[in-house]
């Protein structure tokens, strides 16, 4: 992490609405990126990013290390991403029945959609959908958070060993999805 951005997290320890501001227009569309495509719904991420950063405000304290504070802000997200999936599977669970797949709204281009045409973004994000959760999580966190292995593993609580496991299954099941997809 940069020194301005240890300085800006510095500042929101101490209180600095303005550096708290900054600290979530850096981070915001990566969160929203991770959470929408982890849970595939736009209203959902919107959700989960607001209420990481609420957590953050509120938690800031334990964080050890302001340089980490980019990877610590995506553990915040992982687990209120997996609340999210353990509460709906409750509620599936009380309610009886299938859980509702909402594809993912689009009222708006997604900045990752830049590198991809439109449609070809669709039919990859519908692949990785398609994976376990665990994995799923692994790569997007890994693709689209550009985080090392090592932190992957410290926002996922698990050892590093599971993390470049469920990558490797990851990118083989996403390759044999696209292959079939692709005869």
């Amino acid at each position: 992490m940069s020194e301005p951005l240890q300085n800006l997290v510095q500042a929101a320890r101490n209180n600095d609405e303005s550096a708290w501001d900054q600290l979530f227009r850096n981070y915001q569309l990566r969160l929203f990126s991770y959470a929408n495509a982890l849970t595939g719904n736009r209203e959902t991420a919107f959700d989960i990013v607001q209420d990481s950063f609420a957590r953050a405000v509120a938690h800031i304290g334990g964080l050890r290390d302001n340089a980490k504070f980019g990877s610590w802000l995506f553990g915040i997200a992982h687990r209120c991403c997996m609340q999210h999936f353990r509460r709906t599977k409750r509620e599936t669970a009380l309610l009886g029945g299938e859980r509702d797949q909402q594809a993912p709204e689009s009222d708006g281009p997604d900045p990752r959609d830049a590198l991809l045409s439109a449609e070809r973004a669709q039919a990859l994000y519908a692949l990785v959908d398609q994976l376990p959760l665990a994995q799923r999580s692994a790569l997007l966190l890994h693709v689209l958070g550009d985080f090392s292995l090592e932190e992957i593993a410290g926002i996922s609580a698990v050892p590093v060993g599971t993390v470049k496991s469920r990558l490797f299954h990851a990118k083989r099941a996403l390759r044999k999805l696209i292959e079939e997809e692709n005869p």
